[in-house]
């Protein structure tokens, strides 16, 4: 399922207590630096050439701004849209913040959405004592420890990573060497946007879908498709995509300037 709290798109609202599944963890990790949105998860995500000074990003799926088409991107649009910021083992409230715009996002290629808040680093650091997560520049490995931190549901799964898909299909996107998780991250609905967390506490991918009926290829029943073409349908897995590529699109002031060099994200 593209996993966003069900709307009218979608059959009905997965609710109830949720529990992270028992695993080894490579890292503890808590809320700090998640946010809940209305229908998703997210995060306060920092490249590693962003000052203090530049203004915070919150990264979630393109799906969470909307079900985009398949070819589509959105760049410098202007958004009000609120965030609220948890911190610590259970998730507490510090309070809200506030977006200026949407950055960029798609569902080509790959699922993800930035805002950019009306607050920077600093600021937010100074009035809510909370630190942005870090973005890994480099691939995940398969077989790492995995924790997806999930600010609707304030839930953390763990688990590890399966694998890597070629194409992940799902109705009419498809997503490019996705990251495949073992079984025992069984993320729902709202875990959308969700960051992937690996044992350095950096962000190695972003949650966003998973196959629920055993469907191929359509609507929350993503398929595999090897560089062959053979098909394989994996009930039950969840997936996420990989985010290692997005800093090289990051230019000055934590602007994203796709022209940058090494920027491999759809225009």
């Amino acid at each position: 399922m593209i996993k966003r709290v069900v709307g009218t798109l979608f059959a009905a609202l997965l609710a109830g207590s949720v529990f992270a599944a028992p695993a080894a963890q490579a890292v503890q990790a808590d809320f700090t630096g998640i946010v809940a949105l209305s229908n998703c998860s997210g995060s306060v995500v920092r490249p590693p050439q962003a000052k203090d000074t530049d203004p915070a990003l919150v990264m979630s799926n393109g799906h969470c701004v909307k079900l985009m088409g398949a070819n589509e991107v959105i760049r410098n649009q202007a958004s009000s849209r609120t965030f609220t910021l948890l911190s610590g083992p259970n998730g507490a409230s510090l309070g809200t913040l506030r977006a200026s715009k949407i950055a960029y996002a798609t569902m080509k290629d790959t699922d993800v959405s930035f805002y950019q808040l009306t607050q920077t680093y600093a600021q937010i650091q100074s009035r809510f004592g909370a630190r942005a997560l870090q973005l890994s520049t480099t691939h995940p490995t398969q077989g790492t420890a995995i924790q997806v931190v999930s600010g609707y549901w304030k839930t953390i799964y763990s688990c590890n990573i399966d694998g890597f898909v070629y194409q992940l299909k799902e109705s009419s996107w498809t997503w490019k060497d996705s990251v495949r998780y073992t079984s025992a991250c069984q993320t729902i609905g709202g875990t959308s946007g969700s960051p992937v967390l690996d044992g350095t506490g950096k962000v190695v991918a972003i949650n966003n879908t998973g196959n629920e009926d055993g469907g191929r290829c359509t609507l929350n029943n993503p398929c595999e498709v090897s560089q062959t073409g053979q098909v394989t349908v994996r009930q039950g897995i969840n997936y996420a995509q990989e985010i290692y590529n997005i800093s090289a699109c990051i230019g000055t002031g934590n602007q994203f300037t796709l022209t940058l060099p090494g920027c491999t994200l759809p225009r």
